[in-house]
């Protein structure tokens, strides 16, 4: 999906960079069409230089890694260690029955009411990018 938004975002005139692990290059799995490729050691590497030029987080539906990644940025906002827009766009609910969990663990007090109001979670991409300030 990554490359799908890269290929959309450059054909609407978008820069784009990609980052991604040495031992992922090789297995032909970088955008060499990115405006921009940043080869990196490691995952955390990836995750780090990532971060560092993120102005907001726009989340799409996805597997293990983009949980791992939107849990990293969610709560590094909801303990004020940045104050960026998250935002999960997730038009057809997949990520429905991971706020029932969250929503019942504010319940059973292991996670604060505060951090689930540190992202935002959209149905639509005009409403994501009104989330993310993109569009003013």
């Amino acid at each position: 999906m990554m490359g799908a938004v890269a290929v959309a975002a450059r054909y609407g005139g978008a820069h784009t960079a990609g980052v991604i692990p040495r031992w992922l290059v090789d297995l032909e799995v970088a955008d060499r069409d990115a405006d921009e490729l940043v080869v990196v050691d490691t995952m955390r590497q990836r995750k780090a230089e990532m971060d560092r030029r993120a102005d907001a987080f726009l989340v799409l539906p996805g597997g293990l890694g983009t949980l791992e990644e939107l849990f990293e940025v969610w709560t590094t906002r909801s303990l004020d260690m940045h104050h960026r827009p998250v935002v999960l766009l997730d038009p057809a609910g997949v990520f429905d029955p991971l706020w029932m969990v969250l929503a019942g663990l504010v319940g059973q007090g292991f996670v604060r009411a505060a951090a689930l109001e540190a992202v935002t979670v959209t149905r639509d991409v005009d409403s994501a990018f009104d989330a993310l300030n993109l569009l003013s």
